[in-house]
């Protein structure tokens, strides 16, 4: 069994009522706090042991001070991970993935899952390499984001893709050379958005795998947008056109 911790009411509150199989203690500081007396109240109705500890013991759990004074351990055997052979299986009209070529910042990858459980993406893709992984502070940043949008991580996001595109998902990739902007198109098949690494953007191959390359306006001084973000624009702009196509 390999244990791991997960932080912040909102994070906790999700994982306990997700995934309560995985929960194994919440320890946490006392005091009266609505949302902790919330959060130790929804522990305790699920029969989970409940440990007080001090503030300066949670950060060591941690290595935060932004806990909120509650923490949850987890035992990471018992999350529930969809596969990506899964996820092919389950491809239908509307499904829509997010794919994040190498991402490499914690925050910006649980900003990412934040945004992707509010605009309804089935998975979550990531390479196993040179990406930031799931852990205490994407799950904090996701809100939530990281226990009900499945997050896969991938040996090739080039071969992924590939896959995806034989199984009917069209593949739209951002790039700020790209011809086309993002409001060029409807996005009423399913789909795949592909955003690039901080700096870097898309890899080559990651690039060559795309049926399209999509660009966000800029009017400004500045290049481009934070990735979590853009990321956020571009999905807003899929779940306008779907709802646009589904009113037509």
């Amino acid at each position: 069994m390999s244990d791991s911790y997960t932080y912040g009411f909102h994070a906790v509150t999700k994982m306990l009522q997700l995934m309560p199989e995985a929960c194994l203690e919440l320890i946490c500081t006392e005091g009266s706090n609505p949302r902790l007396l919330s959060v130790i109240a929804l522990a305790r109705k699920g029969q989970f042991p409940v440990r007080f500890e001090t503030r300066e013991h949670l950060a060591t759990l941690t290595g935060t001070e932004k806990h909120q004074g509650c923490v949850l351990r987890i035992d990471d055997s018992r999350v529930s991970v969809q596969s990506f052979e899964q996820c092919l299986a389950g491809i239908h009209q509307r499904s829509l993935f997010l794919v994040l070529d190498g991402i490499q910042d914690p925050h910006n990858l649980g900003a990412c899952l934040r945004t992707a459980d509010a605009a309804g993406v089935d998975a979550v893709i990531i390479p196993k390499d040179r990406s930031a992984s799931l852990n205490a502070t994407v799950r904090k940043v996701a809100a939530g984001g990281a226990e009900s949008v499945p997050l896969l991580a991938v040996t090739n996001i080039a071969r992924s893709l590939k896959q995806l595109k034989q199984a009917g998902v069209w593949i739209y990739g951002t790039s700020g050379e790209a011809a086309s902007g993002i409001y060029d198109f409807d996005y009423c098949s399913p789909l795949a958005l592909v955003m690039g690494a901080e700096g870097d953007g898309l890899r080559r191959l990651t690039r060559e795998r795309c049926d399209y390359l999509i660009k966000l306006p800029m009017f400004g001084a500045v290049e481009s947008l934070n990735v979590s973000v853009a990321t956020g624009v571009c999905l807003y702009e899929i779940m306008r056109s779907r709802m646009a196509c589904s009113q037509g």
